[in-house]
């Protein structure tokens, strides 16, 4: 077997990589996803690749990498394309070449966070809290006015809260309503910034402002992710039919309206 650095699985050197492993309990499988994540890595330090050379790097049967890699296939993790051919035209199909998708890439992290929470606190340092502010009304705007029209297009509360719902899973924040009493919870499940939110609660801030603002309603912050919880939740009332719109109040954490 070479050294690549990348070592298949009972290797006390392997690399670790995205989790594809099965079940708890199931070595077999835990194995498996293993090497997968050899598999995963190495299209990703040495791609654009062929499954032979992958086998070759690996020290394991060209089969058995070939549907490794079809799997990252299947899930949009890595993609195709032909081999340049050198000298005369042969016969046969060119080979494939293995590289992986951004989906892929993510696997292995980034450094995002970081850069985030770094570039706020120069903001923050050599702007004070009110550039922070602003830059946190700016980001979320501009995620909002791309279905702005789709959600205050209802004029019920509760489709609101569902149109925005389903506006803010659009970008990845993977939402939902439920009915609560009186009212709405709209539930965000992930949050891509929880990190910097973590540090710079006026993300937060911004964002249930112009909740309460789209809704037209006053919105109470329940939970954040950031903040340790398992959703970002927020409730909303919903009045009883044919009663007059509440005005725009914002509750922060808690709060009451001033």
């Amino acid at each position: 077997m070479k050294k690549t650095g990348l070592e298949v699985p009972g290797s006390a050197d392997a690399v670790p990589g995205p989790r594809h492993a099965g079940p708890t309990g199931h070595a077999g499988h835990a194995t498996d996803g293993r090497t997968r994540d050899a598999v995963a890595r190495l299209v990703l330090e040495q791609g654009p690749i062929t499954a032979a050379a992958v086998a070759d790097e690996l020290g394991i049967s060209p089969a058995a990498v070939r549907r490794h890699l079809d799997a990252l296939l299947a899930e949009g993790q890595a993609y195709t394309r032909e081999a340049p051919r050198r000298g005369q035209r042969g016969r046969g199909r060119p080979a494939r070449l293995y590289l992986l998708t951004e989906q892929g890439r993510a696997l292995f992290g980034h450094a995002y966070d970081d850069i985030a929470i770094a570039a706020i606190r120069f903001l923050d340092e050599h702007g004070g809290p009110d550039a922070v502010r602003r830059f946190a009304e700016a980001r979320v705007g501009s995620i909002v006015d791309r279905h702005r029209g789709a959600v205050t297009s209802k004029k019920d509360p509760a489709e609101r809260a569902e149109a925005l719902a389903l506006a803010l899973t659009r970008e990845g924040y993977a939402a939902s309503t439920r009915r609560v009493g009186a009212g709405e919870q709209l539930c965000q499940h992930h949050c891509p910034v929880a990190h910097v939110a973590a540090e710079f609660p006026q993300l937060c801030e911004a964002e249930t402002a112009v909740f309460a603002e789209l809704l037209g309603t006053h919105v109470q912050r329940l939970a954040t992710i950031a903040r340790g919880d398992a959703a970002c939740t927020t409730h909303l009332p919903v009045p009883p039919s044919g009663a007059a719109p509440l005005d725009i109040q914002i509750h922060e954490n808690g709060g009451t309206p001033e």
